[in-house]
């Protein structure tokens, strides 16, 4: 017989305030452990050094992950000029410096350039794989890593405040694969004076806000209690927020329930379409696609 795996068999989302420090695989454990979850996983890693939005899910939950991992996410972090770093953080070395500090006006004439579709290269110290190994792993062992440009979409970049001459703060909105590093890093070298991230904060996981975020203390304060961490959770009904709807009767909930496509009929029938939530009574029962009059469940969610 095969071990039994020991927590509660919940479903949700757990917005966390990631704090500073801290590894998302940590912190995922760390409320695994506090909710005595069978299951847990994360929607888009936040570096140690980073804080704010971690989206982690619960048990049946998890099958929304790559929906939400997918979306929209936003940024609020500090530049410092002068120094660039081989992390483009303050964790790393010193690699190059600048006597050079940019005008706020030649700032922003630069931002249009890194809005829209743009390519970018990833940093050296990043989850990437190269030839089956991560390129932080290399970078750490004094290997040459070379990663190639990527497409990313960037929604939004802004200059929201210049606190003094050696540092500068910005707001990003952009899609999934975005190295927030790399825009401190590209900034620097084009302005001539060299840049690296000293503080980064995520405030968007679409459709999470920031004020969705509990702290970590505010959790732990909570230990044992079950009931009242319960009522912190988010349903996947709602992490869907903004994917097409489709409603279900009861008899068509069980055949979806069991795996089987049913056919749409009515003069409002739905068009053709992905990523569809199917829902009964306020509750997510699959994810699939509507096609010809018909919806075909992809991801089904146990009660």
């Amino acid at each position: 017989m095969g071990r039994r795996k020991k927590g509660r068999a919940i479903s949700g989302w757990l917005v966390l305030d990631k704090p500073y420090e801290m590894g998302s695989t940590q912190a995922v454990g760390k409320l695994r452990w506090l909710f005595d979850a069978k299951k847990a996983g994360h929607a888009g890693t936040l570096d140690p050094l980073a804080t704010g939005v971690l989206p982690i899910a619960f048990g049946e939950a998890t099958k929304t992950v790559p929906y939400v991992t997918d979306g929209e996410k936003a940024y609020r972090f500090i530049v410092r000029w002068g120094v660039q770093t081989n992390t483009d953080d303050i964790e790393g070395e010193t690699v190059a410096e600048s006597d050079l500090r940019p005008t706020r006006e030649a700032i922003e004439v630069l931002l249009p350039e890194f809005t829209g579709e743009i390519s970018q290269i990833p940093p050296q110290f990043s989850a990437i794989k190269i030839d089956g190994k991560r390129a932080y792993a290399e970078a750490r062992a004094g290997k040459e890593v070379q990663l190639q440009p990527r497409p990313v979409f960037v929604q939004s970049f802004e200059l929201v405040d210049i606190p003094d001459n050696d540092h500068a703060t910005f707001e990003v909105t952009c899609g999934k694969g975005t190295y927030v590093r790399a825009f401190a890093r590209d900034l620097g070298n084009i302005l001539g004076c060299k840049g690296h991230i000293t503080a980064l904060r995520r405030t968007y996981v679409e459709p999470f806000e920031e004020a969705d975020a509990v702290s970590l203390a505010d959790l732990l304060e909570l230990e044992g209690d079950l009931d009242a961490l319960d009522q912190k959770l988010i349903t996947p009904l709602q992490a869907m927020g903004g994917f097409p709807e489709l409603r279900l009767s009861e008899d068509e909930e069980r055949r979806v329930r069991l795996g089987n496509s049913i056919i749409i009929r009515g003069r409002d029938a739905p068009l053709d379409e992905t990523d569809v939530c199917a829902i009964r009574k306020s509750t997510l029962v699959a994810i699939g696609d509507l096609e010809k009059g018909e919806f075909h469940p992809r991801r089904v969610l146990a009660r």
